[in-house]
């Protein structure tokens, strides 16, 4: 089986989707935050801190690359700003199948304005949740053009509950039984 990179903005549930999807298709799972975390041995919120949001996307390109070649056959859950480094696209692309998950601003707004959410995100967490909508809909917008990019889109609104989350993984492993 062909690597699956899941891309989109963050909160749209590449992560939930993504753990749901590989125990469906019986491979591995990667989040590459959670490996960059690993491999870093800080959480992102303070390689951000340290580093800035430029040094943390260089660390995440070496983590990129370091998993489109060792992670043969998993589910990748990327960060949503991985696709807008340069070369992430065309890389992840290139080593397997890009899923691009959607999902409406104002979904991913109520999902991002949740303090455990809104805590792990070093982009949004200063901000009010009356901001949140606002942002999102700019960076959203702004990363669509990457975003675009995928070879396959997959509407992810209805991932709230544990069900909707493995009848949604079902749905989308059974659609790339058939395409891979």
């Amino acid at each position: 089986m062909t690597t699956i990179f899941l891309i989109g903005y963050m909160g749209c549930g590449k992560t939930t989707l993504g753990a749901a999807l590989a125990a469906e298709l019986g491979v591995p799972f990667v989040d590459l935050d959670d490996y960059i975390e690993e491999r870093c041995e800080a959480p992102i919120s303070l390689i951000f801190k340290q580093r800035g949001e430029r040094g943390f996307r260089e660390i995440e390109r070496r983590a990129l690359v370091e998993v489109a070649a060792s992670a043969t056959g998993s589910v990748v859950a990327c960060g949503g700003g991985t696709p807008t480094w340069p070369g992430n696209m065309e890389l992840m692309n290139g080593a397997g199948l890009t899923i691009w998950l959607t999902t409406s601003p104002e979904r991913i707004a109520a999902r991002l304005a949740l303090p455990e959410q809104k805590a792990k995100r070093p982009l949004i967490a200063a901000m009010q949740d009356s901001e949140i909508l606002r942002y999102v809909k700019e960076n959203q917008a702004r990363r669509e053009p990457c975003y675009s990019q995928a070879q396959l889109r997959f509407d992810s609104t209805r991932i709230e509950t544990a069900r909707e989350t493995v009848a949604t993984a079902r749905e989308l492993a059974t659609l790339l039984r058939t395409v891979l």
